[in-house]
């Protein structure tokens, strides 16, 4: 399995009886129901670029409705401009609602080689922009996309130096993206809930970020692997957190896995969606073995737990 993280490093997620339920309850039942559920495309990275619109006319098959966009082995979006990428979208059936982006471009480390695909030939994909040097015509694409989000998909924070950097990054992006009308959000791994010269990236990220402009895509499966409940963290920041990641772990929390196959219980997390202030929720896997088992599997299960 290739974290999306190090990837980027490298280059460049009712009981229909009962006529009385809990406040929660009732929150979990409305918010599973009322919300479509939509697919990061990040999980089908090894081979949508074969066949873009015979791959999203599978996902649209399976009954997801909505899409985050990532990056693409053709560049671009998959190949496409942006109008031209929602055009197929819309013509699938399928709503555009979100794009990752890299925050500040990752430092190879002296020596080391790009990563290999699973048949053994090395990555190559063009080289991706990035919020440091190429913010406004990040945003000006999202725009001509007509998505309502956008987000940073990761940036470095492998020192403190990185991590204050990259909150200025991600506030002055906030502000051109409310200016561009735009919601913008951080998406994070499992690192940034790891102390670095004593200070937590993501406390710091909650803290010194403008609470107005710079929201949260909260990958349920890595902050529990980094040691937090998400349920505290809606409580603790409410309405800071409009976008999700719904994947789940095995017991130890080590190997990602489909919806409902892992130890994950999403109930509560659900429960809590309105705090959260969640609009939209994803599935991801990041590079599974049989993308299609993975995201069928996902959907299915997250029918039943409703």
């Amino acid at each position: 399995m290739i974290k999306r993280r190090n990837f980027l490093k490298q280059t460049g997620a009712f009981a229909a009886g009962s006529l009385f339920l809990s406040k929660q309850s009732m929150a979990y039942f409305e918010t599973t129901v009322t919300k479509p559920v939509g697919l990061q495309l990040y999980t089908l990275f090894n081979i949508i670029d074969n066949d873009v619109r015979g791959t999203l006319q599978k996902v649209a098959d399976l009954g997801f409705k909505e899409i985050e966009s990532a990056f693409s082995k053709k560049g671009g979006y998959y190949g496409m401009k942006p109008k031209e990428f929602s055009a197929l979208l819309k013509d699938l059936g399928l709503s555009w609602k979100s794009h990752h982006v890299l925050g500040a471009p990752f430092k190879l480390p002296a020596g080391a080689k790009m990563p290999t695909m699973p048949d053994g030939k090395p990555m190559t994909i063009p080289i991706m922009k990035n919020l440091k040097a190429n913010q406004d015509i990040i945003i000006e694409e999202a725009v001509e996309a007509g998505i309502p989000y956008l987000v940073c998909a990761s940036t470095p924070i492998g020192t403190l130096d990185e991590i204050k950097q990259s909150i200025e990054i991600l506030n002055k992006t906030g502000e051109a993206c409310k200016k561009a009308g735009i919601t913008f959000a951080y998406h994070n791994h499992d690192a940034e809930f790891r102390a670095v010269e004593g200070a937590v990236p993501y406390e710091m990220m909650l803290k010194e970020t403008n609470a107005d402009t710079v929201k949260f895509e909260l990958d349920l499966a890595w902050a529990i692997k980094g040691g937090k409940n998400p349920v505290e963290m809606f409580n603790q920041n409410p309405g800071r957190f409009p976008l999700w990641h719904v994947k789940d772990l095995d017991a130890k929390h080590e190997t990602i896995m489909p919806v409902g196959t892992g130890t994950i219980d999403f109930k509560p997390i659900f429960a809590a969606a309105k705090t959260a202030g969640m609009k939209h929720f994803f599935v991801e896997h990041d590079m599974p073995a049989d993308p299609f088992a993975s995201i069928s599997t996902s959907i299915t299960n997250l029918k039943k737990i409703a």
